[in-house]
Protein backbone atom coordinates (compact mmCIF):
# COMPACT_ATOMS: atom_id res chain seq x y z
CA UNK A 1 0.00 0.00 0.00
CA UNK A 2 1.70 2.73 -0.98
CA UNK A 3 1.51 6.14 0.86
CA UNK A 4 1.67 10.24 -0.34
CA UNK A 5 3.64 12.38 1.38
CA UNK A 6 1.15 15.10 0.91
CA UNK A 7 -1.43 15.78 3.63
CA UNK A 8 -3.12 18.06 5.96
CA UNK A 9 -4.64 17.06 9.43
CA UNK A 10 -6.55 19.80 11.82
CA UNK A 11 -8.11 19.23 15.38
CA UNK A 12 -8.62 21.91 18.08
CA UNK A 13 -10.58 21.11 21.70
CA UNK A 14 -12.13 23.86 24.43
CA UNK A 15 -10.83 22.89 28.24
CA UNK A 16 -11.80 24.60 31.60
CA UNK A 17 -9.43 27.80 30.85
CA UNK A 18 -7.80 27.05 27.80
CA UNK A 19 -8.17 25.83 24.03
CA UNK A 20 -6.08 24.27 22.30
CA UNK A 21 -5.73 23.70 17.91
CA UNK A 22 -3.07 21.53 15.99
CA UNK A 23 -2.73 21.79 12.39
CA UNK A 24 -0.37 19.79 10.25
CA UNK A 25 0.79 19.97 6.90
CA UNK A 26 3.39 17.24 4.81
CA UNK A 27 4.42 18.00 1.51
CA UNK A 28 7.33 16.04 -0.24
CA UNK A 29 11.33 15.64 1.37
CA UNK A 30 13.54 13.15 0.67
CA UNK A 31 14.16 13.44 4.41
CA UNK A 32 12.09 14.18 7.57
CA UNK A 33 12.42 18.29 7.77
CA UNK A 34 10.17 19.64 10.65
CA UNK A 35 9.16 23.46 10.74
CA UNK A 36 7.43 23.40 14.58
CA UNK A 37 5.80 26.37 15.06
CA UNK A 38 4.21 26.38 19.07
CA UNK A 39 4.02 28.77 22.34
CA UNK A 40 7.08 29.35 24.55
CA UNK A 41 5.28 26.99 27.33
CA UNK A 42 5.60 24.34 25.35
CA UNK A 43 9.26 24.73 24.82
CA UNK A 44 10.32 21.77 27.23
CA UNK A 45 8.15 19.43 25.14
CA UNK A 46 9.63 20.17 21.97
CA UNK A 47 11.52 16.67 21.95
CA UNK A 48 8.12 14.78 22.85
CA UNK A 49 6.54 16.63 20.44
CA UNK A 50 8.90 15.64 17.30
CA UNK A 51 9.17 12.46 18.63
CA UNK A 52 4.82 12.03 18.21
CA UNK A 53 5.49 13.55 14.55
CA UNK A 54 8.48 11.41 13.76
CA UNK A 55 7.13 8.12 14.93
CA UNK A 56 3.48 8.56 12.49
CA UNK A 57 4.85 10.75 9.75
CA UNK A 58 8.45 9.16 9.00
CA UNK A 59 9.34 11.36 5.63
CA UNK A 60 8.28 14.56 3.83
CA UNK A 61 8.51 18.01 4.56
CA UNK A 62 6.35 18.90 7.75
CA UNK A 63 5.02 21.92 9.04
CA UNK A 64 3.13 21.79 12.80
CA UNK A 65 1.74 24.82 14.27
CA UNK A 66 -0.11 24.55 17.35
CA UNK A 67 -2.44 27.07 19.67
CA UNK A 68 -3.29 27.63 22.99
CA UNK A 69 -5.59 30.34 23.80
CA UNK A 70 -5.73 31.30 27.49
CA UNK A 71 -9.46 32.27 28.68
CA UNK A 72 -10.17 35.55 30.06
CA UNK A 73 -9.98 34.95 33.53
CA UNK A 74 -6.32 33.72 33.22
CA UNK A 75 -5.22 36.69 30.65
CA UNK A 76 -6.64 39.22 33.43
CA UNK A 77 -3.87 37.73 36.19
CA UNK A 78 -1.70 40.56 36.12
CA UNK A 79 -0.46 42.94 38.70
CA UNK A 80 1.66 46.19 38.78
CA UNK A 81 4.63 46.74 40.45
CA UNK A 82 3.98 50.27 41.48
CA UNK A 83 7.21 51.13 42.95
CA UNK A 84 9.02 50.78 39.93
CA UNK A 85 5.54 52.87 38.53
CA UNK A 86 6.47 55.54 40.29
CA UNK A 87 10.13 55.81 40.07
CA UNK A 88 9.48 55.51 36.32
CA UNK A 89 7.15 57.90 35.85
CA UNK A 90 8.93 60.65 37.94
CA UNK A 91 12.38 59.67 36.38
CA UNK A 92 10.81 60.69 33.23
CA UNK A 93 8.65 63.92 34.68
CA UNK A 94 12.13 65.50 35.68
CA UNK A 95 13.68 64.57 32.30
CA UNK A 96 10.47 66.45 30.68
CA UNK A 97 11.33 69.32 32.73
CA UNK A 98 14.96 69.32 32.21
CA UNK A 99 14.61 69.79 28.45
CA UNK A 100 11.72 71.68 28.78
CA UNK A 101 9.25 68.73 26.63
CA UNK A 102 5.64 69.13 27.49
CA UNK A 103 4.39 66.39 30.14
CA UNK A 104 2.50 63.99 27.89
CA UNK A 105 2.16 60.64 27.85
CA UNK A 106 3.62 60.10 30.95
CA UNK A 107 1.91 57.62 32.45
CA UNK A 108 1.31 55.20 29.12
CA UNK A 109 5.45 55.31 28.92
CA UNK A 110 5.89 54.37 32.04
CA UNK A 111 3.16 51.20 32.04
CA UNK A 112 4.75 49.49 29.25
CA UNK A 113 8.38 49.81 30.76
CA UNK A 114 10.13 46.56 32.07
CA UNK A 115 9.10 44.53 34.95
CA UNK A 116 5.54 47.56 35.25
CA UNK A 117 3.23 44.73 34.16
CA UNK A 118 3.66 41.23 35.70
CA UNK A 119 1.28 38.38 35.10
CA UNK A 120 0.98 35.54 37.08
CA UNK A 121 -0.01 32.95 34.13
CA UNK A 122 2.32 30.34 34.36
CA UNK A 123 5.24 29.87 31.58
CA UNK A 124 5.21 26.39 31.26
CA UNK A 125 2.08 24.06 30.71
CA UNK A 126 1.21 21.97 33.57
CA UNK A 127 0.39 18.18 32.97
CA UNK A 128 -3.18 18.72 32.23
CA UNK A 129 -2.72 21.27 29.35
CA UNK A 130 0.20 18.84 28.24
CA UNK A 131 -1.78 15.51 27.95
CA UNK A 132 -4.73 18.18 26.08
CA UNK A 133 -2.28 19.33 23.92
CA UNK A 134 -0.99 15.56 23.23
CA UNK A 135 -3.90 14.22 22.67
CA UNK A 136 -4.94 16.95 19.74
CA UNK A 137 -1.45 16.52 18.53
CA UNK A 138 -2.09 13.00 18.03
CA UNK A 139 -5.60 13.46 16.55
CA UNK A 140 -4.12 16.27 13.45
CA UNK A 141 -1.49 13.70 13.29
CA UNK A 142 -3.65 10.78 12.66
CA UNK A 143 -5.67 13.15 10.11
CA UNK A 144 -2.62 14.06 8.15
CA UNK A 145 -1.76 10.20 7.99
CA UNK A 146 -5.22 9.28 6.57
CA UNK A 147 -4.83 12.21 4.19
CA UNK A 148 -2.25 10.64 3.35
CA UNK A 149 -3.16 7.31 2.84
CA UNK A 150 -6.44 8.34 1.02
CA UNK A 151 -3.76 10.24 -1.86
CA UNK A 152 -1.69 6.82 -1.97
CA UNK A 153 -5.07 5.00 -2.84
CA UNK A 154 -5.37 7.51 -5.83
CA UNK A 155 -1.86 7.22 -6.47
CA UNK A 156 -1.81 3.21 -6.59
CA UNK A 157 -4.47 3.62 -9.31
CA UNK A 158 -1.95 5.58 -11.72
CA UNK A 159 0.89 3.33 -11.27
CA UNK A 160 -0.70 0.31 -11.87
CA UNK A 161 -2.73 1.80 -15.07
CA UNK A 162 0.92 2.95 -16.13
CA UNK A 163 2.68 -0.32 -15.42
CA UNK A 164 -0.47 -1.80 -17.66
CA UNK A 165 0.17 0.02 -20.52
CA UNK A 166 3.95 -0.31 -20.56
CA UNK A 167 3.02 -4.11 -20.27
CA UNK A 168 0.53 -3.53 -23.66
CA UNK A 169 3.87 -1.81 -25.68
CA UNK A 170 5.91 -4.92 -24.57
CA UNK A 171 3.46 -7.22 -25.80
CA UNK A 172 3.71 -5.08 -29.43
CA UNK A 173 7.20 -5.27 -29.03
CA UNK A 174 7.27 -9.02 -29.09
CA UNK A 175 5.09 -9.32 -32.20
CA UNK A 176 7.19 -6.90 -34.02
CA UNK A 177 10.10 -8.72 -33.07
CA UNK A 178 10.40 -11.51 -35.51
CA UNK A 179 9.29 -8.53 -38.22
CA UNK A 180 11.86 -6.42 -37.48
CA UNK A 181 14.52 -9.56 -37.73
CA UNK A 182 13.34 -10.30 -41.43
CA UNK A 183 13.31 -6.68 -42.07
CA UNK A 184 17.30 -6.42 -41.31
CA UNK A 185 17.78 -9.83 -42.94
CA UNK A 186 16.29 -8.97 -46.13
CA UNK A 187 17.90 -5.40 -46.12
CA UNK A 188 20.92 -6.49 -45.79
CA UNK A 189 20.90 -9.29 -48.13
CA UNK A 190 19.83 -6.58 -50.33
CA UNK A 191 22.61 -4.34 -49.67
CA UNK A 192 25.19 -7.05 -50.87
CA UNK A 193 23.13 -8.11 -53.72
CA UNK A 194 23.08 -4.83 -54.90
CA UNK A 195 26.78 -4.02 -54.62
CA UNK A 196 28.25 -7.27 -55.39
CA UNK A 197 25.62 -8.53 -57.74
CA UNK A 198 23.69 -12.32 -56.80
CA UNK A 199 27.02 -14.61 -57.66
CA UNK A 200 29.91 -12.73 -56.69
CA UNK A 201 29.22 -13.31 -52.73
CA UNK A 202 29.84 -16.18 -50.56
CA UNK A 203 26.18 -16.83 -49.12
CA UNK A 204 27.61 -19.08 -46.21
CA UNK A 205 29.79 -16.15 -45.39
CA UNK A 206 27.00 -13.44 -45.72
CA UNK A 207 24.43 -15.70 -43.38
CA UNK A 208 27.18 -16.06 -40.47
CA UNK A 209 27.51 -12.10 -41.01
CA UNK A 210 24.02 -11.30 -41.06
CA UNK A 211 23.50 -13.89 -37.68
CA UNK A 212 26.38 -12.29 -35.96
CA UNK A 213 24.77 -8.48 -36.79
CA UNK A 214 21.37 -9.96 -35.84
CA UNK A 215 22.74 -11.38 -32.59
CA UNK A 216 23.70 -8.15 -31.25
CA UNK A 217 20.52 -6.66 -31.70
CA UNK A 218 18.86 -9.22 -29.99
CA UNK A 219 16.49 -7.92 -27.44
CA UNK A 220 15.02 -11.17 -26.04
CA UNK A 221 16.45 -10.70 -22.79
CA UNK A 222 15.80 -6.52 -21.72
CA UNK A 223 12.15 -8.01 -22.83
CA UNK A 224 12.43 -10.80 -20.12
CA UNK A 225 14.70 -8.97 -17.39
CA UNK A 226 11.67 -5.83 -18.26
CA UNK A 227 8.60 -8.09 -18.04
CA UNK A 228 10.46 -9.39 -14.50
CA UNK A 229 11.04 -5.11 -13.20
CA UNK A 230 7.44 -4.76 -13.89
CA UNK A 231 5.69 -7.73 -12.17
CA UNK A 232 8.37 -6.75 -8.93
CA UNK A 233 6.90 -3.04 -9.26
CA UNK A 234 3.26 -4.14 -9.23
CA UNK A 235 4.54 -6.51 -6.08
CA UNK A 236 6.13 -3.91 -4.26
CA UNK A 237 3.39 -1.71 -4.63
CA UNK A 238 0.90 -4.12 -3.30
CA UNK A 239 2.81 -4.44 -0.08
CA UNK A 240 1.19 -3.79 3.22
CA UNK A 241 4.21 -0.53 4.33
CA UNK A 242 4.69 1.87 1.42
CA UNK A 243 8.69 2.48 0.03
CA UNK A 244 8.53 5.07 -2.42
CA UNK A 245 12.80 4.31 -2.00
CA UNK A 246 12.52 1.01 -3.46
CA UNK A 247 10.19 1.86 -6.18
CA UNK A 248 12.47 4.41 -7.40
CA UNK A 249 15.15 1.91 -7.94
CA UNK A 250 12.91 0.00 -9.78
CA UNK A 251 11.84 2.22 -12.17
CA UNK A 252 15.51 3.24 -12.69
CA UNK A 253 15.91 -0.51 -14.10
CA UNK A 254 12.73 -0.63 -15.74
CA UNK A 255 14.08 2.80 -17.66
CA UNK A 256 17.46 0.88 -18.34
CA UNK A 257 15.93 -1.52 -19.95
CA UNK A 258 13.37 0.10 -22.32
CA UNK A 259 16.65 2.15 -23.02
CA UNK A 260 18.53 -0.71 -24.36
CA UNK A 261 15.78 -1.82 -26.46
CA UNK A 262 15.91 1.17 -28.30
CA UNK A 263 18.64 1.51 -28.91
CA UNK A 264 18.82 -2.18 -30.37
CA UNK A 265 15.27 -2.25 -31.77
CA UNK A 266 16.77 -0.26 -35.80
CA UNK A 267 12.81 -0.39 -36.66
CA UNK A 268 10.85 2.29 -36.59
CA UNK A 269 7.13 0.52 -35.04
CA UNK A 270 9.10 -1.02 -32.13
CA UNK A 271 10.71 3.06 -31.43
CA UNK A 272 7.34 4.03 -31.48
CA UNK A 273 6.19 1.61 -28.43
CA UNK A 274 9.97 2.97 -26.87
CA UNK A 275 8.84 6.24 -27.01
CA UNK A 276 5.05 5.41 -25.30
CA UNK A 277 7.36 3.29 -22.57
CA UNK A 278 9.20 6.07 -21.86
CA UNK A 279 6.52 8.67 -21.50
CA UNK A 280 4.71 6.53 -18.68
CA UNK A 281 7.57 5.78 -17.25
CA UNK A 282 8.39 9.33 -17.17
CA UNK A 283 5.02 9.81 -15.53
CA UNK A 284 5.76 7.28 -12.76
CA UNK A 285 8.81 8.83 -11.69
CA UNK A 286 6.99 12.34 -11.42
CA UNK A 287 4.44 10.67 -9.49
CA UNK A 288 6.91 8.48 -7.83
CA UNK A 289 9.04 11.55 -5.70
CA UNK A 290 5.48 12.20 -3.77
CA UNK A 291 5.36 8.63 -2.01
CA UNK A 292 6.68 7.79 1.38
Amino acid sequence: MVKSMTGFGQANKDGNQFSLQAEVKSLNSKFLDLNLRFPKSLSEKELEIRNLITEKLERGKVTVSIEIQKSASQLAQVQFNQELFKVYYQSLKNLSETVGEKQTDLFSIALNLPEVVQSNVANQVNEEEWLMCKEVLTDAISKCDAFRQDEGKVLHKKFVEYIQNIQQSVLKVKELDPKRIEKIRERLKGNITSFFGEENYDKNRLEQEIIFYIEKLDIQEEIVRLTTHLNYFIQVLNEKNSNGKKLNFIAQEIGREINTIGSKSNDADMQKEVVLMKEELEKIKEQLNNIL
